[in-house]
């Protein structure tokens, strides 16, 4: 979420709606990026580590990168498992070719107009898999938040069709390419709990879009 401070960013994740949302977020990522004991893993645009974290205590070799010094301090500060963080662009990304078995990104996409480009560099650096979260325009969560510019920690993001999220992989060198959603009805309450398990991912209009799939060789 833009425009927050890193104190603000994380402590979202511990109120009841950002714990929930997390949690559920964490397990589609988990389910279609199939990690394996001891893969290496980059979290692009990692924020305060929320994601790197999780991840880092399943096991995994996890690198956070994020353009922002005052989010990736707040998240060496708060590393739980090894984790460590880098600065650095999704656009041109300081790491060679292949050098993670897994990659992810959750929302970053949404706040960086170049999004070919830092798809490209994301798909450069990957070995096997790779997950990218993104926002989905046709949602509650956007009639929410999402609206007029968007508000609060989503003003200015770009919230993306299931259409347009295809379009951006479409020359791209991925394989077995999945887009599933998740967070059909924001809150966490009793009725998004009960939606989530009922119908989950295979809805369209889940405010959290996963665009999942392997690198080519």
């Amino acid at each position: 979420m833009a425009s927050m401070s890193p104190e603000d960013y994380d402590a979202w994740y511990r109120s009841p709606r950002g714990k929930w949302t997390g949690e559920t977020e964490y397990r589609l990522l988990t389910k279609l990026l199939r990690p394996m004991p001891g893969e290496s893993l980059l979290d692009i645009g990692c924020g305060t580590g929320y994601f790197t974290r999780r991840f880092a205590e399943s096991g995994l070799a996890v690198t956070g990168v994020d353009p922002s010094p005052a989010m990736l301090g707040f998240a060496g500060k708060h590393a739980v498992a090894g984790e460590r963080f880098v600065f650095g662009d999704a656009r041109a990304l300081p790491f060679p070719d292949r050098s993670f078995d897994l990659v992810i990104s959750v929302t970053a996409l949404c706040f960086i107009p170049e999004q070919v480009r830092a798809l490209s560099e994301m798909l450069r650096v990957t070995r096997r898999r790779f997950a990218i979260g993104l926002l989905n325009r046709n949602s509650l969560l956007f009639l929410e938040k999402g609206r007029d510019g968007g508000s609060g920690g989503y003003r200015g993001a770009h919230w993306h069709t299931m259409r347009e999220v295809k379009s951006l992989f479409s020359n791209l060198p991925v394989q077995d390419l999945t887009l599933r959603t998740a967070i059909l009805i924001p809150g966490g309450g009793r009725l998004s709990v009960v939606g989530e398990r009922l119908a989950g991912e295979y809805l369209s209009w889940g405010a959290f879009i996963v665009a999942a799939g392997g690198r080519m060789a």
